[in-house]
Order: C-alpha cells, then structure tokens, then sequence
C-alpha cells in the first residue's frame, strides 16, 4: 500500500503530530506500507531528509495560515502514486488543500483530528471560536464531510467532537494513537538523571512533564502536592516541560507562598535519556489537566511502568481505569489531593502491581506497533 500523509509541520520540536507521524513509520513500513509525507517545511529544513528522504518539503510559507499558492496542485501531482492519503489535522491551509487535491480523484483520504474539535476550546477560546465558525462551513466542514473517515485517537475523543459545532458531518473511526517504547538502557538513563540531579537521588518523585500551560492544571498539581508533602520529607516533585506562555514565575511563587518551594525542582524541557530516566526514577506520573485529547507523556509513563495520576479529561483516562494502572480524578483541587493522599497510602506492593498493569496497558493499546496492525485494516477498507 502507498499512503500520502499530508501535514503542516515535521519539524521534530514540535512534538505532537509530527512526533506521531515520525514513530509510526517504521512500523508501518515493516506491515508493508510505503508513505510519503508532504509537508509545508522550507526545504532546507535539518529534517528535510529524515526518514531514508520519505519527507517532501512544499514550503516554506510565510503566514499562519499555511497558505501556498500552487500547492493544491503539487499534492494532486503526489496523489496520483499514492492508494490513500492522511490529512493529519485542521484549521490551517494544509487540510483545506488536501480536500480540494483529493475530492475529484481515485485516492481516498481520511481525517485526522488530533483532539482539534475538542470543545473544550470553544469554552475557553470563544472569540477564537467564533472566527473559527466564519470559516467552518466552506472549509473544515467540507474537509471533514468529504472524507472516507475521521479518525479519532480514542472514544472519549469522537464523542466530543460532535458537540464543537452544530454542523457536523463526519465518517467516525476510532484508530487509536500512541508511541514507541522507550530505549532499553535503562541503567544509562537512570545515572544519567542521577548524575544531573544528585538531589532527587533517594526521593519518592512525583512527575510532571508536559507543556507549563492553564490548561495542564499545573496549578492543581503544586496546590494538591503541597497538602501530601507534608507526610513524607522525601517526597518531591518534578515539573519538567517548556513554559511557551510565561507561567512559570506565578506558578513558583505560589509555591514558595505554600512553603514546599524546596520541594519543587523546575529543570525545563526534558528529552532523549534524561527525559526516560526522569520517567525511571519516579514514582507516579500526574497530569490533573483541563483538558488532553490523548496525552503522549502519560503513554510513555505507562511504557516505563510508571503508574499515572490524571484528570478524567484525559481522553484515555477510562482506558487507565479499566485496566487499574493508575488512579482517575476530577480536575479539582479537592479531588487530586484525594488522589495523592490516597496513592500516598498504598503499600509497596500495591503500587508495584499498579506499575505492573501498566506496562500492560501500553503494550496492549499504546505501542505503535499494536495502533500499526489496527490502522492498516481501516485504511485498506477504501483501498480498490
């Protein structure tokens, strides 16, 4: 089979959908698929020739749109070689053109959302969400209704897509999401984190790691942890991630006003070992967000065995109920420090098994190798 995914962006610091995209591939490649990824990259890019040159750069673009004259053309001239194609998220110019590229030919194309019609950003963006509307009806919409199928990372997911906006047409498939297991040293990755945090060695870590944004509810984590903390002097927490809106300082501050500013360490953007041995050495992965459609860094606690605390706005948050590999809360203050104390209180073996069923939640549902398998059926589906 051959698969044209078209998206905006593979830069790798983006994260998210190219990160997706770019773990994916081998795995599909082994299942015998063979992908191009036309992207609107400048193509001097140092990814441009990433993945053995399976990425096409149509950029660059100038404007936050995307817009690129002629490009409806160039990922016409792709389809033709192509059995189906991806359109790898919405709202900007790349899924506009993939519909327009794809509608009047013999190469079917699916939707991927990626938590895009989530509505809870219609509740806290509304101005955006009205410009958003001015454009829905002959864009996005079309897009969307045209496709062979949307697809969804989870259930959660697809059942909220349809409360975003009144016209809604969609084929809907959940295809599910998830990520690559980690690296196998583990003893690399745990010195290399002890070595450049000689302080955290011998703590019981709490975890955060993600974008410092309103949404994460970083602010429900430092208030709730600040409440256990008082049972255990070797409890810390680690808030690891970027601050793209300049949180920080707030957030430092209210803990510094909480008294457990010695028990926060802030050390910024994880990756590569230090990231897994952030992941290795702690004890429980807590995400109390507003709002997360799928939530990769929670996955990848669960492919470490580690157990997850996370809000049930987490899309896959009944997936981690059912299978027991965490514990699931409101995204309240009340009820996440309800969730620490009672993890607080569980025995070591307790949380040992938990640990346990959580490597078995990934590799079941989340290893990229298992979301392969399932993806090729439903793209085979419309495939002549």
């Amino acid at each position: 089979m051959n698969l044209l995914r078209i998206v905006a962006s593979m830069n790798p610091s983006a994260g998210g959908i190219s990160s997706g995209i770019r773990e994916i591939h081998p795995y599909l490649s082994e299942l015998g698929v063979s992908t191009r990824i036309a992207c609107l990259d400048d193509p001097a890019s140092p990814w441009a020739n990433d993945l053995n040159g399976d990425i096409i750069c149509l950029g660059p673009t100038n404007n936050r749109y995307g817009y690129k004259p002629f490009l409806t053309t160039r990922l016409r001239e792709l389809s033709s070689a192509a059995d189906v194609a991806i359109i790898e998220g919405i709202w900007m110019y790349h899924s506009f053109a993939g519909y327009r590229a794809l509608r009047d030919t013999k190469t079917p194309y699916f939707v991927y959302t990626h938590g895009m019609l989530d509505p809870w950003f219609k509740n806290a963006y509304p101005l955006k969400h009205l410009k958003k509307w001015l454009f829905w009806p002959w864009s996005d919409y079309q897009v969307l209704s045209h496709a062979a199928g949307v697809l969804f990372t989870t259930e959660q997911e697809k059942i909220l897509a349809r409360q975003s906006f009144w016209l809604y047409k969609a084929n809907e498939i959940v295809a599910g999401y998830g990520t690559s297991p980690p690296p196998l040293d583990q003893t690399r990755q745990l010195s290399l984190f002890h070595h450049t945090f000689p302080h955290l060695h011998n703590k019981r870590i709490f975890l955060f790691l993600g974008r410092i944004h309103p949404k994460k509810g970083v602010d429900i984590l430092i208030e709730s942890f600040a409440k256990v903390a008082a049972e255990d002097p070797t409890l810390h927490l680690v808030i690891a991630g970027p601050d793209q809106v300049g949180l920080s300082l707030s957030l430092q501050q209210r803990a510094d006003s909480l008294g457990i500013s010695d028990r926060i360490t802030w050390p910024g953007m994880l990756s590569g070992d230090l990231k897994w041995g952030a992941f290795l050495s702690s004890e429980i992965f807590c995400l109390p967000s507003h709002q997360e459609n799928f939530g990769i860094a929670v996955v990848e606690a669960l492919a470490c065995g580690l157990p997850v605390a996370i809000s049930n706005q987490v899309n896959i948050a009944d997936d981690v109920f059912r299978a027991g590999a965490g514990i699931i809360h409101n995204d309240s203050v009340e009820d996440t420090i309800n969730a620490y104390l009672n993890w607080n209180s569980y025995t070591v073996d307790k949380r040992r098994s938990i640990a346990s069923r959580s490597k078995l939640l990934f590799e079941q549902r989340f290893n990229f190798s298992s979301v392969a398998k399932h993806l090729i059926p439903i793209l085979s589906s419309c495939v002549n």
